[in-house]
């Protein structure tokens, strides 16, 4: 019986449009700003004593991390594409390759977990050169004590780094504000982020990938857009307003939830919890008769 066929073998031009999507999984590293990328370099260098001459990239469009040359003692300080982190922390960790990588933040604690890693919660918010804004966090296994840390000094540094990188004109990222008859995904976005239900019906909306006024200056709705019928657009225009109240809501509940911490009542810790804590750090410790008749 002959072999049975692909759709590629089939259809040449299927596979190659195929093929021309497989090097993206490796370009993540290559829309890294410069200025933060020496920022965080740096101060790998000075908080870990790492030498700059031995920090190793090895992620760049159409290279392979696998095969790359990791000299004895080098340290690789990079940002890897976040879809295969797992696999990657793992080949490091397995090979002996020390490596401090960015990482997207709101997933810092998924994917493999392993306690020879310390993981760096951030806040730090990055625009990389693809006009894409992540909010960047790092995993590394240079830290033999932590197993979490907070770095506010880290996050200041790139945060002021990123400031300076959309300032210089690197990274354009125009603002653009669209009619409520053209939706965007991240707009649909942020109203679901703010417990606002909105749905557009089958046949009330076309796939749209700029405006006719974009055009003559050579722009585009980043990601695409949706151009919505009459009737949706006059729903959108009610879900937004919703969301706009809720969002107002939610920021006047967190003044309210700060205001009342700060007048509440703070429990101390009593002498029997601070001794019970002495064991936690193998200390010896006993609770007293009389504490446990009293329980």
């Amino acid at each position: 019986m002959a072999a049975q066929m692909t759709l590629a073998d089939e259809n040449a031009e299927y596979a190659a449009f195929v093929e021309k999507f497989k090097p993206k999984k490796t370009t993540d590293d290559c829309y890294t700003p410069e200025v933060v990328y020496e920022t965080v370099a740096d101060w790998v260098s000075k908080e870990y004593g790492i030498d700059r001459a031995d920090m190793v990239r090895p992620f760049w469009p159409g290279g392979d991390y696998q095969r790359h040359e990791y000299p004895d003692g080098c340290c690789v300080v990079d940002n890897p594409p976040f879809s295969i982190l797992a696999e990657i922390k793992r080949f490091y960790l397995d090979h002996g390759v020390h490596f401090f990588l960015f990482a997207p933040e709101l997933t810092l604690f998924s994917g493999l977990w392993d306690e020879r890693q310390c993981y760096y919660a951030m806040n730090a918010q990055v625009t990389y050169e693809n006009g894409a804004v992540v909010q960047t966090a790092f995993v590394t296994d240079l830290d033999d004590t932590y197993l979490v840390r907070t770095e506010p000094e880290l996050c200041r540094l790139i945060n002021e780094a990123n400031e300076r990188n959309v300032k210089s004109g690197k990274v354009s990222l125009p603002k653009y504000v669209y009619p409520l008859e053209v939706l965007t995904a991240a707009r649909a976005a942020w109203m679901s982020g703010h417990n606002t239900d909105f749905r557009v019906r089958k046949g009330d909306a076309c796939r749209i990938k700029s405006l006719d006024a974009q055009r003559p200056q050579g722009k585009g709705i980043f990601g695409g857009g949706l151009l919505l019928s009459e009737r949706a657009a006059a729903e959108r225009a009610a879900a937004e307003r919703a969301a706009a109240e809720r969002a107002a809501a939610e920021r006047a509940a967190a003044e309210r939830a700060a205001a009342e911490m700060a007048e509440a009542t703070r429990w101390p810790l009593s002498d029997r919890e601070r001794a019970m804590q002495k064991l936690l750090a193998g200390d010896e410790w006993e609770e007293d008769e009389d504490e446990q008749e009293e329980q």
